[in-house]
């Protein structure tokens, strides 16, 4: 999900008055917490928020606070638990039986049912709704008719879907994949209510969920304001009032707003100001391991960057880029070096290999310019970097990073940065395969599975596979890895996979990416999960 479309942040409106954001006490009213509204820094989401569409962190803040799904991942752990879902069954890791529990609803009082969840996942994958995330169901039997290659949808539903009662579906898978249930609690899988097909367009203006919070409204460019849902029915109610979240376009703005009392929450401190924000915040300030990578992906849609010699010039940018000087200058040690494609949150039992992608991701001025001479010299003569200049510190190490790469080619023009305005107009035209060389990118898992770090990203024709980069002797090893039962050995086989992402440099790996965030003096037991993302239910306001 979440990948190269995680970008983070957010829009600078003009400061806000705390009593504007409800600040101030309150009696509980039943939902497990006072009434007091925390404000929390925000950006706009690239798509509508239906949860097969959205595959970006600011639409999936809201998704994740709106929703529950069959699964849900542990604040703490990421670790996979059964939560709508009160049995998922097989016994050949391609028939499942999904029993969901009795009792919950919708905020509009309806019944969650079997049916909720078979509907939503059938529209996800339908064709003709477009939904960026349709990919996820490739795997339920079906989806080939319903999500044709060939463009031409022969049916509406997945045949791999049956209810069998209320409270009971099954799902058939087309092959065998032993981690299917660990991936049902991504927000692709979460339910929906009849309202959504029976008055869509109203549903999109304010979405209604099953989670901890209710959208009240939106003003897209502004803000949204979520509630506390009093009639929420899971053991993870939410501990304040509510939550706004104020668009910002600058990530400065928002942490001076922070520290003018302006703003309750932000969730990821600018690069400018990790030096100062220790004595800025003292132990407001969280920095903790999150799963996510930063990386550059490349079009391999433009032929330029689709040849043999290609991948010499990728290998040779690679270890053009000193990763350890630019994580202790820019990010202030807030980032590691990335060695491999995936993160060390997984572990090395998860799937984390340090060291995988060896000297390719090592800084060795002299090879890249060698390598890059060998592969027919930098396409056009020059490399430009697109980014969106909108959020999370992007131009300052975009900067860096080209300073570095011009440094080890003895060119001060070889690479260069290409900012554009928006992150909404940066993801469009990654979209619509408008980019003619190296852009940002990278992944926040959205599972805790080394399959979410690889297949999403370079699979063929994968959802946020956003280059277009394909190789059946990867999808062959990754299709092996999903059919595995034994978890070590289809953690090895996907290790095999990631070997040839290496061998063909297929993007960038650069860091591992910490999650960061800051807070007022109203806020306690604020934390980020593993994916960085604040636990916005446990928040309290004093």
């Amino acid at each position: 999900m979440r990948g190269t479309a995680h970008a983070r942040w957010v829009a600078g409106a003009a400061a806000v008055a705390l009593a504007a954001t409800g600040c101030g006490g309150g009696g509980s009213s039943g939902g497990g917490g006072n009434d007091a509204v925390l404000s929390s820094s925000w950006g706009d989401p690239q798509n509508p928020l239906e949860p097969a569409n959205t595959n970006e962190v600011q639409g999936g803040k809201v998704l994740d606070m709106i929703f529950r799904g069959l699964k849900r991942y542990d604040p703490e752990s990421g670790k996979a638990e059964n939560w709508l879902a009160e049995s998922i069954d097989t016994t050949d890791s391609q028939n499942f039986t999904i029993k969901v529990k009795d009792g919950w609803t919708f905020s509009n009082g309806e019944q969650v049912t079997a049916q909720s969840f078979v509907d939503a996942w059938n529209y996800g994958a339908s064709l003709k709704n477009n939904q960026k995330n349709a990919y996820f169901f490739g795997y339920i039997d079906g989806y080939d008719q319903v999500h044709p290659a060939s463009g031409t949808q022969s049916a509406d539903t997945l045949s791999g879907l049956k209810v069998v009662d209320d409270h009971t579906f099954t799902v058939k898978l087309n092959q065998k994949f032993s981690s299917f249930p660990d991936t049902l609690g991504y927000a692709a899988f979460d339910p929906l209510p009849q309202s959504f097909f029976t008055d869509h367009a109203n549903w999109l203006k304010k979405p209604i969920g099953n989670g901890p919070y209710a959208i009240e409204s939106y003003a897209k460019g502004s803000q949204m304001s979520l509630k506390r849902w009093d009639g929420y029915p899971g053991e993870d109610k939410a501990q304040n009032g509510g939550v706004t979240l104020k668009v910002y376009t600058d990530n400065n703005t928002a942490y001076t707003d922070l520290l003018a009392g302006n703003l309750d929450l932000v969730d990821d401190i600018p690069a400018s100001q990790l030096k100062n924000v220790k004595s800025d915040l003292g132990d407001r300030y969280i920095n903790t391991p999150a799963g996510i990578i930063q990386t550059l992906a490349f079009p391999y849609y433009d032929k330029a960057w689709d040849t043999s010699g290609a991948e010499k010039v990728r290998t040779g940018l690679s270890m053009a880029i000193n990763r350890k000087q630019i994580t202790q200058t820019i990010f202030n040690n807030t980032r590691t070096p990335a060695t491999d494609w995936t993160s060390p949150v997984l572990g090395k039992d998860g799937g984390y290999k340090e060291g995988l992608c060896g000297s390719a991701c090592d800084y060795d001025p002299a090879q890249a310019k060698k390598l890059i001479q060998e592969g027919g010299g930098l396409p056009g003569g020059q490399i430009k970097i697109t980014y969106n200049a909108d959020t999370g510190s992007h131009k300052q190490w975009v900067d860096a990073v080209c300073n570095s790469i011009n440094n080890a080619l003895g060119n001060n023009r070889a690479c260069v940065g290409n900012p554009v305005g928006t992150f909404a107009d940066f993801r469009n035209q990654i979209g619509q395969h408008k980019m003619t060389g190296p852009f940002r990118a990278g992944w926040q898992m959205d599972y805790p599975l080394i399959q979410n770090f690889l297949q999403p990203l370079y699979y063929t024709n994968a959802s946020s596979n956003d280059g277009q980069w394909s190789n059946q002797e990867f999808d062959k090893l990754v299709d092996q890895a999903n059919a595995e039962t034994d978890t070590t050995k289809a953690v090895s086989t996907f290790q095999q996979a990631e070997e040839v992402v290496r061998d063909n440099m297929a993007a960038i790996p650069l860091w591992y990416q910490n999650g960061s965030a800051g807070y007022s003096q109203r806020l306690s037991n604020v934390a980020l999960n593993p994916f960085s993302v604040p636990v916005y239910n446990e928040i309290k306001v004093s």
